[in-house]
């Protein structure tokens, strides 16, 4: 199954080392679903694992009520969701609110694909050594233009 994996470099530098760069999968996250608040405290969102916590203790309170289960089961079952399904994001635009640049996004089957395919393409940008990219014309070998379309929509008349 192929996942999203996003690439963020260090504030100041957009030839970080493998070692500087983080790689977030953009995707659920079943460790956030299942203990929201202490998953936001280990990836260090103080402020989102407050809110996760108060909004549990909430439906946790609303719970003990006569009456209230149902309310305060959604409102925990809803944090738990909403910190699987929107947790990394949340890792991303913190990462991103301190400097850091988001350089790619690749969808691969594994991190470790992921990886090779983003660092393979820092190197090459690492040997051209800032030259400019060269467009190559991708017409029919024959000489002839291409005729295929574009999703249905238009044709491209030649190649850059």
């Amino acid at each position: 199954m192929t996942s999203s994996y996003i690439f963020l470099t260090p504030p100041g530098g957009t030839n970080a080392p493998a070692d500087e760069t983080r790689t977030i999968r953009d995707g659920f996250t079943f460790l956030g679903f299942l203990f929201p608040w202490p998953w936001l405290l280990v990836h260090r969102l103080w402020l989102h694992a407050g809110a996760a916590f108060l909004l549990q203790a909430l439906g946790g309170a609303l719970m003990d009520e006569p009456g209230l289960w149902p309310a305060g089961a959604a409102i925990m079952v809803g944090v738990n969701i909403l910190v699987g399904l929107e947790g990394q994001n949340f890792r991303v635009r913190s990462l991103a609110a301190k400097g850091w640049n988001e350089e790619a996004l690749i969808a691969a089957d594994t991190i470790g694909i992921a990886e090779q395919v983003y660092f393979s393409d820092r190197a090459n940008i690492a040997e051209r050594d800032g030259a400019a990219p060269t467009w190559e014309n991708k017409s029919h070998p024959d000489g002839r233009h291409g005729h295929a379309t574009s999703l249905g929509l238009f044709g491209f008349d030649g190649g850059r």
